[in-house]
Order: structure tokens, then sequence, then C-alpha cells
């Protein structure tokens, strides 16, 4: 690594402004936001309701909903349904002391089931919800009945009781599980030939037992009539299961399925026995270096740095503009209140009601909030900055852990005495040497990716706006493009996953790194499709062995089939005994991924240093190979001994 030099400097440079950008984006976010126009709702006079002075008034009384109507209200009207035009108190409860008149329980009904009980104050009345006020109350169902039936914070209660008696055991849950991925892993050292055998094996006996089962069927029905000419098209699949050539191709069908997979089976062979024997070396390389299955942890933690950026941002931004008061009469009926239109704007600290002497309901009443100033009418722009900024780091992200993890497992590779050769704390060595030098190119191959991911989102945004028109022919070449975007962006993850491993490697630019890799790999399709599909039957076993196991015994400990001794635990008390269970599903799946993610890439890294060893070495004294000396037995190729 002694002539590495900084690459892709332009893209460096670009994405360093970028992300000053995307931070000077956050603090004018910070400073114009205020997320508790989103949080509280406010009162008449623009006060929020649940914090001081009114911490314990969090709801909105809406004194007569019907003012709300467009249709029917002026002033309503004139206020273009920004604001129901009737005094809007904070409330304590949902429900008011004294409801003894009809109306007003009528208004309740939709105010406490649609309104209050979202926590968010209506600026929008729609005809549907004043069509609701009409009709009669219940007579056997009460409000509060109602109100219990959508309780969802009960519910909630409920389950944070679950957790706060059972976190222990999901902590141990999750430790048996990272012990279980771990044991796993380490291992494969032992049984990765067994395991790919016996899954192989495995695989020949289903296809095998198949062609007997429908020879068997077959035979059964050697004397019955029924032919695809009397049962013709049919919605039931059972029929056609009774007529004999059903099974005949059934039988045709799983013979050249099960030749063509002894064929690829006998043919293949060696080059089973390579992905056998990188699986192995795969298993070895992670044993000496245990650090790299921590550093999940770290890409983890970025990402939700990344993830709680982009969130916060938005929503300040969306919640960004000053509170706008005009002054509205909340009853046009009472004096002449033909000078107020609802478009004169106050300010509720100063506003004196005496002003108006002709029209007594006279109020400073919040409106809205301001979209008119410069910041506020690039809102739109500065989100969709936010949302392409995001994607560019979270692929940032990804793209420096995969750098980091390949140069660590090739420093392994490339050391010739193992492991007294290997570099000490490689993990850390590789993530600076990422930092340092190839920032420019690990954002050039993030930049790629995320151009398509902003395509692929504009191409849904227009599938969405368009669905309703129902064209045939536009809806296929939507489809197309969506399809064609997705695979494109497969390939670009494939292409670029490789070339990051390049980069780790020789440390050259995202362009060259990413030609070498891809021709490299397609000189060795072959051995490619081999490894690729034998390491992902293992890691996909290893998955279903680990969150599954951990899955069947969380089922049995939190549903009471398991006892523990004494009383540290009982399942009955528990209200919902399949949230912890499902807290441990995906916890396990979450950390037997990670753990697995760093194995994939031990592979993938190993497998395109075994490639470049064979194309570059020869077993010279001068060149001498780095594989392991189960790599050159199955090749049949040695290193020879220098000349004394």
């Amino acid at each position: 690594y002694g002539d590495l030099s900084c690459t892709d400097i332009i893209c460096c440079v670009l994405f360093m402004l970028v992300i000053t950008g995307y931070m000077v984006v956050g603090i004018l976010a910070w400073l114009y936001g205020d997320p508790r126009h989103v949080l509280y709702p406010r009162n008449s006079t623009g006060m929020y309701c649940g914090i001081a002075p009114n911490h314990d008034k969090p709801n909105v009384f809406y004194f007569n909903i019907l003012q709300c109507a467009t249709a029917t209200n002026i002033m309503a009207a004139a206020l273009q349904g920004l604001q129901c035009p009737t005094t809007q108190p904070c409330s304590s409860s949902h429900r008011p002391a004294a409801l003894s008149s009809l109306t007003v329980y009528r208004r309740l009904v939709a105010q406490e089931s649609v309104l209050l009980f979202s926590g968010v104050s209506l600026v929008l009345m729609t005809v549907t919800l004043i069509t609701l006020t009409l009709q009669p109350p219940p007579t056997s169902l009460s409000l509060s009945d109602m109100m219990n039936s959508f309780n969802a914070r009960d519910v909630g209660v409920r389950i944070f009781a679950d957790f706060a008696s059972t976190w222990q055991w999901i902590v141990l849950g999750l430790v048996i599980a990272m012990l279980a991925s771990l044991l796993f892993l380490l291992l494969l050292r032992f049984l990765a030939a067994i395991l790919v055998w016996v899954l192989i094996i495995g695989v020949l006996a289903v296809g095998a037992f198949g062609i007997w089962y429908c020879y068997n069927e077959y035979t059964l029905l050697a004397n019955s009539p029924v032919t695809y000419n009397n049962v013709g098209f049919t919605t039931n699949v059972n029929v056609y299961l009774q007529i004999r050539d059903t099974w005949l191709a059934f039988l045709i069908i799983l013979c050249v399925v099960e030749g063509l997979l002894l064929l690829i089976l006998i043919f293949l062979r060696t080059r089973i026995l390579i992905a056998i024997a990188l699986i192995k070396e795969s298993s070895k390389a992670v044993g000496y270096m245990m650090s790299t299955l921590c550093y999940p942890i770290v890409t983890f933690v970025l990402l939700l740095v990344c993830v709680s950026y982009w969130g916060i941002t938005a929503l300040y931004l969306a919640t960004s503009g000053a509170p706008v008061y005009n002054v509205v009469a909340l009853n046009a009926s009472q004096g002449d209140c033909r000078s107020i239109t609802g478009n004169q704007t106050c300010d509720p600290l100063a506003f004196n009601s005496t002003l108006y002497p002709t029209c007594p309901s006279a109020r400073c009443v919040f409106i809205k909030y301001n979209t008119e100033g410069l910041f506020q009418r690039n809102i739109f722009n500065l989100q969709i900055y936010n949302v392409i900024a995001f994607l560019w780091c979270v692929n940032f992200v990804i793209a420096l852990g995969h750098c980091t993890l390949a140069g660590a497992f090739a420093s392994y590779y490339w050391a010739f005495h193992k492991p007294a050769d290997i570099p000490a704390c490689p993990l850390v060595s590789s993530f600076m040497r990422a930092l340092r030098y190839h920032v420019g190119s690990l954002a050039f191959g993030a930049l790629i990716l995320t151009i398509i991911q902003v395509v692929r989102i504009i191409l849904e945004y227009i599938d969405h706006k368009c669905r309703a028109a129902q064209n045939p022919c536009g809806r296929f070449l939507m489809c197309c493009l969506k399809c064609c975007f997705w695979c494109l962006e497969k390939f670009i993850k494939f292409l670029n996953r490789n070339a990051y491993i390049m980069i780790a490697i020789y440390g050259k630019n995202f362009c060259v790194s990413a030609k070498n890799a891809f021709l490299l790999l397609m000189r060795n399709i072959l051995r490619v499709v081999v490894l690729d599909k034998v390491t992902d039957l293992l890691l996909f076993f290893g998955k279903l062995l680990v969150v599954g196991g951990i899955g069947v015994l969380a089922f049995f400990f939190f549903s009471g089939k398991i006892q523990v001794p004494g009383s540290l635990f009982r399942a009955s008390e528990l209200n919902y005994y399949w949230m912890p269970i499902i807290t441990v599903v995906v916890g396990a799946y979450l950390i037997t991924h990670g753990f697995f993610s760093v194995y994939n890439m031990c592979v993938d890294t190993l497998f395109l240093c075994f490639l470049e060893d064979l194309e570059r070495n020869d077993g010279s004294a001068e060149k001498p190979y780095y594989m392991s000396k189960n790599l050159m037995k199955i090749l049949n190729k040695k290193n020879k001994q220098p000349k004394k």
C-alpha cells in the first residue's frame, strides 16, 4: 500500500460540497422550523395545547363544529377551509363536564371519534363528517364504550408492559442468536464440505422422490378414461390431477431437471470443490479477524445517523414558517360584521376587540403558517435536496463498509505465511485507508446508484399519479421502465460491490476498478455462478437454521410451553405473548444477516483475490501462489521451491 494516492478527487470535492450544503439546509430548517406544529394542536389564539401554559390541556374542543362547513358559513368560505371560525379552547379531556345538549353530543361523536383521538387540530371538515353529526345518537352504546373500543393507547401500554417484563429474556434470545450465528460461521471451516454435499444430495433426493411419485400416480391412472378433450378448460386444478397425461408431463419435466442437475454436478464438480475450499478459507479469515464481525454495528450506527438526520430535517422543513393570524368574526350574525373579510392580519398579543365595535365576535385567530418567504417558497426544492443527499449518504456508508471489509480480508489472502504475515489491526487500517484515499471513488459509485434510485422514485411517483388513467399502453410502458431500472439497480449494486473490492486491493479509481472487476468475473463466469449459488445455499440454510431455531425456542418459552423454575418469568402474565416472539425473531434475523453479510463479503473478496492470484502468478519463486494448499491441490498447482 505504499504507492496509494487519492482517487476520484473531483467526486470527493463534489461529495464534500453536497455534505456541506446538507448541513446548511439542516441548520436553516432548525432555525425556521418548529416540529410542535405537527406534535401539538393549537387553540383559537394560536397557543399550543399540551405544553405550557396548557400542559394539562392536550386536546382542542371545537365549540360549534357546524361553523366549519364552508357551504353554509360565509366566514368559513372566506377562510378557504384553512381555519374553522368557532371558539377552539384547549381542553383537559375529550369530553367537557356538561353534555346535556343533544346537538353538542352529536358534534362530539364526530369530534372525538375522528379528530381528538388523533391529537391533531382540525382545519378542514368534510361534508361526510357534517352528515355524521346529524345522525341520532346511539341508545345502547355509550360514548365511553365507543372510545374504549378504539383505545390504541391502552394497547400500547399493555405492549410496553410486556416489553418491560420480558426485556431480559428478549436480550438473552438475541445473545443466543449472536452466539449461534458466530458458531455456525466458525464451524463452516470443518463442516462446509459436509453441509454442501448434504444439501446437494438432498435436492437430488427430492427430485428422485418427485419422479417416483409422478410415476406411481401415472401407473394408478392407467385405466382412467379421463382426457383433456373430456375436461376442457376449468379453474379446478384437481380435475387435471385425475388425468394420466398430467402426471406424465410432470414425470418428463422432473426427469429432465434431474438429469440436468446430475450433468451439472459431474462437469462442475471441480468448481464446487473450489467453492467449498474458498468457503473454508473464509471461515478461517473470519476466525483470525473476529473484529470484522463487529463492523456491521458501525454501519448500522452510521445509517441510523443518516436516517435520523434526514427525518429530523424533513420534519423541520415541513414545519417552517411563522404562524399567520387574521381577524375573524366567530359569529357573523351578531352585529354588523361585513367589514371583516377574514383577510386582515393581526397580532394576538396586541389585538383589541374594541377596534371593531359593530362586531362583538371579532377575534384574532390563528389561520396558517407563512409560505411567502424565500425560504418557505423553496421548501419543496429543499425536500428534494434532502432526499437526494440522504440517498447519497446511505449509499456511501454502505460502500465504505464494503471497502473496509474487503481491505481487511484482502490483507489476509495476500499474507504469504498465514497468520504470521497478517498485519496488525487489519480492520482499522483498512477503514483509515478507505477514508484517506478512496472517499472520492466510494462517493462516485454511490452517486451512480443514487441517480438510478432517484429515477426509480420518479417512476413510482408518475405511476402512482397516472394509475387512475387506466391506459393499457401507458401502464405496460411504465411497467417495462420500472422493471428495467430495477434490473439496472441490481446490476450496479453487483458491479459496485466488486469494484470496491478491487479498490481495496489495488487502490485504483472507481472506473478502472469496476472495469477490471467486471472483466475478471466474465473470464471466470462459471466459477462465479457456482460459488455464488453454493454460498447462497449455505447462508440461506444457516439463516433458516439460526432464525428458525431461535423463533421456535422463543415461541415455546413465551407461550408458556417451557416453564422457568421459580417465579422469574410467568407467560400467563403477558398480555400479548406474540410481541416478544416477533421482537426476538426480527432481532435474530438482523443479527444473523449482519454476521452473514460480513462472511459473504469475505467470500467475495477471497474469490476475487484467488482469480487475481491465478492470472498474475505462476508458482515460481518470483511469482508464488498465495492461495491455500487445499486450493492448490484441487487445481493441481504448487509453488516451486527457490534454488539454493
